[in-house]
């Protein structure tokens, strides 16, 4: 077989590792994310790795390299959505250690270490966290989110410990920024820009900033068959005006994503005006000052709603995560090692590369899916386009080697 007709067999036998009936789903610090682990492993040792689990969860494949060799990181996650896919995440791990594979069995040495990071939880899924394990090697961690539960009421912190993992030495695993070299995630790019450009794979430039905003219109009720048309305070109303803006305004640009993916409107009665409309905004981008731009522009135009509906209007940013640009140095080694079966694009979506930044230099690649789709059972990578992927792998060691 084909190194990428390897990576298809391995991602088919690990999509076994899953509680669902449709599709993959494997939470982490699970009976499934155990067995899934036993499959890594195996990869790991078959590229010649020496295999560990780190505090947090992170299982680790580490290829020595000389006396005093800096470190080169290669990862991604285990972990998936609900019902997602069997390449999320898990692919990058898998083509990660082909590379290594092939390269061993080449006979190529590489003039430093190298190490394969498994991480158990960057969807954040069953607890209302993400990117621990990255974050844990960055040292931008917070320990107060080992109290956080999932919807049994297991904390994280219990979780871990149950998997074999130590909450309390989690704080020690930050990673010296001068042994690293940098970071390196191959991930299927969950968009349609690949495919439609007819290639297998894409250099990632940069990781695009979220922040999310909770929104909230409040007007006031009365009984649907009573109340005049004119004059009413729908909360609703004012809140779909601003939902369309949303989308009419972010379309007139590519440099930012918007969306609002749920709404609560009270008192959520079918003969009664909603007096309150609630839902969160998410904007994306890669450039941070044109996602600050945006929220300004939405938060101005939500006042000028409220005041012309007659309700009170109120915006508030809960999370905000930066914009992250991928490594120069790194990047072009990367677009070297994938030569013309590559293009340059930014991811909208985050990873555990964004996280890693705060730690070392990151770059990214991108591997074609079938469609565009991700977080479906129906997401697929070819085999032919994961081989492309990890002879680039294979290609960025060996010109990182070399410069």
């Amino acid at each position: 077989m084909t190194y990428g007709e390897i990576a298809q067999d391995r991602l088919t036998k690990i999509a076994a590792c899953s509680s669902g009936d449709a599709g993959v789903t494997r939470l982490p610090f699970t009976p499934e994310h155990r067995a899934a682990l036993d499959h890594i492993g195996a990869w790991m040792a078959a590229a010649g790795l020496e295999v560990r689990m780190d505090a947090a969860g992170t299982l680790i494949g580490r290829l020595d390299g000389p006396e005093n060799a800096k470190t080169l990181l290669i990862g991604s996650h285990q972990d998936s959505v609900r019902q997602g896919g069997r390449y999320d995440g898990i692919m990058g791990i898998a083509l990660g250690c082909l590379a290594l594979e092939k390269l061993q069995a080449k006979g190529i040495a590489l003039p430093f270490a190298v190490e394969i990071l498994t991480f158990a939880d960057e969807e954040g899924v069953r607890f209302p966290t993400a990117l621990m394990g990255p974050r844990a090697l960055a040292g931008t961690f917070d320990t107060d989110d080992l109290a956080l539960v999932d919807q049994d009421g297991v904390t994280l912190a219990q979780a871990l410990a149950d998997f074999g993992g130590a909450p309390d030495d989690i704080a020690g695993l930050h990673r010296d920024p001068a042994g690293i070299l940098g970071y390196l995630e191959a991930h299927i790019e969950q968009g349609p820009v690949l495919e439609t450009a007819d290639l297998p794979l894409g250099v990632v430039t940069g990781i695009c900033g979220i922040e999310r905003n909770a929104v909230r219109f409040t007007g006031e009720t009365g009984h649907a068959g009573t109340v005049p048309m004119a004059g009413r305070r729908d909360a609703l109303v004012a809140a779909s005006q601003f939902i369309a803006a949303v989308s009419d305004r972010a379309g007139k640009t590519n440099a930012t994503r918007a969306t609002v993916g749920t709404i609560r409107v009270l008192p959520d009665a079918v003969n009664a005006i909603p007096n309150v409309a609630q839902f969160p905004l998410e904007v994306r981008s890669v450039d941070d000052g044109a996602r600050a731009a945006f929220s300004d522009l939405m938060r101005d135009l939500g006042h000028q709603i409220a005041a012309e509906s007659g309700t009170t209007f109120d915006m508030t940013r809960t999370y905000q995560q930066p914009a992250v640009s991928c490594d120069a140095a790194l990047t072009r080694a990367l677009l070297q090692g994938a030569g013309p079966q590559a293009i340059s694009l930014a991811s909208g979506a985050t990873h555990d590369a964004s996280a890693m930044a705060g730690t070392c230099p990151i770059a990214m690649l991108f591997v074609r899916c079938k469609a565009g789709l991700s977080h479906h059972p129906d997401e697929y990578a070819r085999a032919d386009d994961m081989g492309a992927g990890i002879d680039a792998i294979a290609a960025f060691l060996t010109g990182v080697a070399a410069s």
